[in-house]
């Protein structure tokens, strides 16, 4: 098990936008460009990048989430946390 991973992510305010979003991403849209656009995150600038992080360092439905992820894939669902509804890429 990974003591460390790598992730991006999209956050949003709204489970919709969170939604519809993933649908743009499941017709090939590139997470990057989206994170840039939509995320109120400021990771969005630069595409979403969190850079690497370890347990206990994000909040527990974000870091469930992440961690359960494989290399290169992205949540299927949004995850609610209290800062809003994320769109989480493992990237490492």
């Amino acid at each position: 098990m990974a003591s460390k991973i790598t992730a991006s992510h999209i956050l949003v305010e709204k489970q919709s936008q969170a939604l519809k979003l993933l649908e743009e991403l499941k017709g090939g849209a590139n997470f990057e460009d989206l994170a840039k656009k939509h995320s109120t995150c400021p990771s969005g600038k630069r595409g979403g990048n969190l850079g690497a992080f370890g347990r206990g360092q994000m909040v527990k439905p974000f870091e469930k989430a992440a961690f359960d992820l494989n290399v290169g894939e992205t949540t299927k669902e949004p995850v609610k946390t209290q800062f809003g509804y994320h769109i989480i890429k493992r990237t490492k």
